[in-house]
């Protein structure tokens, strides 16, 4: 199976209007910033986003969200993107918010084969409405159905290409799970070698959940708030 692309504008093309995508990454770190970029470039429309954080305004996600690319949301935080609340409040944008284990369990789930989770999280608040409760031990939980996304889009530090990927610090967060649950996964990564270079041992994705990598370009590497001790 041939999984090397020669870039992000190659591995997303047949992402069409109305696409479901997992997309990696904790606030600004680890997001796959060339894939978002290609996703802009190419104005696909009517997309369904899962993600931890919607980005920032003018930076990650939030770029989608400028161009109106995004008909719906679902994120645990989305607290640092005002165009994210002006089209929430606004109607124009459909948005599920859901606790931040719920979602990286939903993701675990779909990586898994499991088609569905239990979890106490939420229960006896909004988030629970109209969903099936069932009790465990005298303990109230939600049923709550894996991610079927169409996409995964991750970005790591490491790959090899055979797809496996090695994730840098933070950069780890959500990247592993969501690149377990897309039905077709796009890797881009920031240095690419040749098979048998990684170490097993360090080797965070196996490439059997892979479909697609690239050696992305121009990251950014952005800090969403810098926080700077006074000099005494």
């Amino acid at each position: 199976m041939k999984k090397l692309y020669q870039n992000a504008e190659q591995a997303i093309a047949d992402i069409s209007d109305g696409s479901v995508l997992l997309l990696g990454g904790f606030g600004l770190c680890g997001i796959p910033e060339n894939c978002i970029a290609a996703l802009v470039k190419k104005q696909v429309k009517d997309l369904t986003c899962i993600s931890n954080n919607a980005g920032v305004d003018d930076f990650g996600i939030g770029l989608l969200l400028q161009q109106k690319q995004l008909k719906k949301m679902i994120a645990s935080y989305v607290g640092e993107n005002e165009e994210f609340e002006r089209q929430l409040l606004s109607g124009e944008l459909e948005v599920e918010l859901i606790p931040q284990g719920t979602l990286a369990t939903r993701c675990m789930a779909a990586g898994y084969g499991m088609p569905a989770i239990f979890t106490p999280a939420g229960v006896g608040t909004e988030v629970a409405e109209g969903k099936e409760t069932r009790i465990f031990n005298d303990k109230e939980y939600l049923l709550e159905y894996a991610f079927d996304a169409d996409f995964a889009l991750v970005k790591a530090w490491k790959g090899d290409t055979d797809g496996n990927l090695i994730f840098k610090e933070t950069a780890r967060n959500f990247n592993p799970l969501m690149a377990m649950a897309g039905k077709i996964t796009i890797a881009e990564v920031e240095e690419l070698v040749k098979p048998g270079e990684l170490d097993p041992d360090q080797i965070h994705t196996p490439g059997i959940y892979v479909h697609r990598i690239f050696k992305g370009v121009n990251y950014e590497k952005r800090i969403e708030k810098r926080t700077l001790t006074p000099k005494p």
